[in-house]
């Protein structure tokens, strides 16, 4: 089981409170586990990702174990602290200004 952590504001849309668990695939990436997410919960197609390209979204950032993992390879796998469902994958939107 891989658990999601989404920020508020996506936790409202999807109808979700707390943490989402998504059935765990046998070595998890950042895009398996969109994959899944956006699968399970249509209404976030295009929120993270962009709908034509899959590309993260601007001011989307992941995080796991404590640490950034935005800008690491999408079809690289998960720490396996994730992957056995100990720590969360989360999902965190950027803020920006000035």
């Amino acid at each position: 089981m891989i658990r999601v952590v989404l920020p508020q504001h996506l936790r409202t849309l999807a109808g979700v409170e707390g943490e989402v668990a998504l059935d765990a695939q046998e070595r998890p990436t950042q895009q398996t586990v969109l994959d899944a997410l956006e699968a399970t919960y249509p209404v976030l197609r295009g929120t993270i990702r962009d709908h034509g390209t899959a590309k993260r979204r601007d001011f989307i950032r992941f995080f796991a174990c404590g640490r950034d993992i935005t800008l690491d390879a999408a079809d690289e796998p998960l720490p396996s602290e994730v992957a056995s469902g100990a720590e969360v994958f989360r999902v965190v939107g950027a803020m920006a200004g000035g």
